[in-house]
């Protein structure tokens, strides 16, 4: 089997290599022991479920690359590789009206596939804020900002903290990806197929959290997807509030901002206030000006829901 591997990569918790032009055979990291095997292998026959199961809908609309076989004495498994390239905002730029609008459609099918496949639960209140690692970013307001910032600046990123730990909203919890951005899905602009991988954060979360995902946010086309998906959803199942509903402009424009947040906070955790290299303030130097840019998004944002 090993014979045949190449381009070796490797994430968080598994290597993975091409293996021939259609497929990709995965292994968990070779510093893990017997214990973390175990419990990798066992992330992976999830993760197969959760394939085979949105798989065996068969919508023409997208497609789910197949977890072929596990074997367990080796610790390997073999996938489906998703044709095309990742789903980048560069890349939809790229491709025709006829495109963007089949991507919309196909990535609007899938939420609705993935959100009905198990029972959709009742509504119930969701802090958005307890998504977030809000410590941390009061913490660099508090701590980090006043270093590169301006007062202006410190007490705008002050009342962002203030208005969204105080938004909640009500909302079904459903069988979702959660984990959709450009890295796991894929666009072939040759044959028309969109294709999504990685299934091993699936699990019941707020319905929310995969319709205004980063991926839909990098693209700008989270607006047209919840169209889709309203017109798509099985509304005799679950409501969802129509596109002109002032509850879900609102909650549209928080999870947004959650997302710029969430990339302020990993900005943030990466600037080093006692560096004394050269190399050390230019990194602290450019991650202020990506936090800068956060702001100025949110900023809009605020003005577009404003109007």
């Amino acid at each position: 089997m090993t014979k045949q591997l190449k381009n070796l990569i490797h994430g968080r918790e598994t290597y993975i290599a091409d293996f021939g032009q259609n497929f990709v055979m995965k292994r968990p990291l070779p510093t893990f022991g017997p214990d973390a095997c175990q419990a990798w292998l066992k992330k992976q026959y999830n993760t197969k479920q959760a394939i085979d199961e949105i798989y065996n809908i068969g919508n023409p609309r997208y497609n789910i690359p197949r977890m072929l076989f596990i074997k367990d004495d080796e610790f390997q498994l073999l996938e489906e590789r998703a044709p095309g390239q990742h789903l980048t905002a560069d890349f939809y730029k790229t491709l025709l009206p006829r495109q963007k609008y089949e991507i919309i459609d196909g990535i609007a099918a899938f939420l609705v596939d993935m959100n009905e496949l198990k029972p959709v639960e009742d509504i119930n209140n969701h802090q958005i804020s307890l998504e977030l690692k809000f410590k941390r970013l009061t913490d660099f307001i508090d701590n980090k900002m006043p270093i590169w910032f301006t007062d202006d600046e410190i007490k705008y990123a002050s009342s962002i903290c203030d208005n969204i730990s105080s938004f909640e909203y009500e909302t079904h919890y459903a069988w979702s990806h959660c984990d959709l951005n450009s890295g796991n899905v894929l666009y072939d602009s040759d044959t028309n197929k969109l294709s999504f991988i990685d299934f091993a954060e699936a699990k019941y979360s707020f319905i929310y959290r995969d319709i205004f995902s980063p991926l839909q946010i990098e693209l700008g086309i989270y607006k047209n997807v919840y169209n889709a998906y309203y017109k798509m959803h099985n509304k005799q199942k679950y409501s969802m509030p129509s596109p002109s509903n002032e509850i879900l402009r609102n909650i549209m424009k928080y999870r947004l901002i959650f997302v710029l947040l969430r990339r302020i906070i990993k900005a943030a955790d990466d600037m080093h206030v006692n560096t004394k290299s050269d190399k050390g303030r230019e990194n602290n130097a450019n991650k202020a000006n990506f936090i800068r840019e956060q702001l100025a998004a949110i900023k809009n944002i605020e003005r577009q829901s404003a109007r």
